[in-house]
């Protein structure tokens, strides 16, 4: 399977990651990749960035080393109900944002139907393009109604490289299981590395294996193309424009 962008990679800036933006681009375009998404931890991680480093994303040149710099956040959801660490005029003026569990940052995680419930609410956020490593064992969910929460949306759920490292410990079954759904529905999927530092941008060997197990067209691989990754972000802008 092959990947022309990876859309969730942390900089700096979000606390505890190592390299900068120069740098992440820099080693993305040294892998040959055309595009990546910056999409740093959501204003409720501690140690990481305040609404206005947000703000002053849009500052950011849209071509840097030759690879094209999407502005995006991995916001945090922050209770039961499915809400942002992220006010929506921020995120209105992002290109991309990834919602997902985190902890320390509000919601302390509930009953599975609860989590179900906070998941399925952010999937339904017309501001949310995707949900971030949904196989999270801390916050486990029911994988077959975010499946089809996120089919009903439009929306895309991540196969995460992290997952499958010493990042998220005991993901792999889940994400193996949440693979072979999306596969079986035709939901969109994002498969990505989570790189927090340059060296690890389109590091993703693990997640890419996971999703041609499970038989995952590329066609619903929203990264497998920029041209995807553009039409995957233009339809969910028309479907903000009918809501409003």
């Amino acid at each position: 399977m092959l990947l022309e962008a990876d859309l969730h990679t942390h900089t700096l800036a979000s606390g505890h990651a190592f390299s900068t933006v120069r740098e992440m681009a820099q080693y993305a375009a040294r892998k040959r990749l055309k595009m990546i998404a910056v999409t740093d931890h959501g204003v409720r991680m501690p140690g990481g960035p305040d609404e206005n480093y947000f703000r002053q994303l849009r500052g950011l040149p849209d071509l840097i080393c030759g690879v094209e710099v999407l502005k995006g956040v991995e916001a945090n959801i922050v209770d039961g109900y499915g809400n942002l660490d992220m006010p929506p005029d921020i995120l209105e003026n992002l290109d991309l944002v990834l919602a997902g569990f985190h902890d320390g940052t509000g919601y302390q995680g509930g009953s599975v139907e609860q989590n179900t419930a906070a998941l399925v609410a952010a999937i339904h956020n017309p501001l949310v393009h995707i949900i971030a490593h949904p196989g999270n064992p801390l916050y486990p969910v029911e994988l077959e109604k975010i499946v089809m929460a996120a089919k009903a949306a439009g929306k895309a759920l991540e196969i995460n490289n992290g997952s499958f490292t010493f990042r998220r410990p005991g993901s792999g079954p889940r994400c193996e299981y949440m693979a072979k759904l999306a596969a079986k529905s035709s939901v969109l999927v994002s498969v990505v590395s989570d790189a927090h530092n340059c060296f690890t941008v389109g590091a993703w060997e693990h997640a890419v294996a996971v999703a041609e197990r499970a038989g995952i067209r590329p066609e619903n691989v929203v990264n497998s193309s920029t041209g995807l990754v553009r039409e995957f972000l233009r339809r969910n802008k028309q479907r903000i424009r009918k809501i409003s």
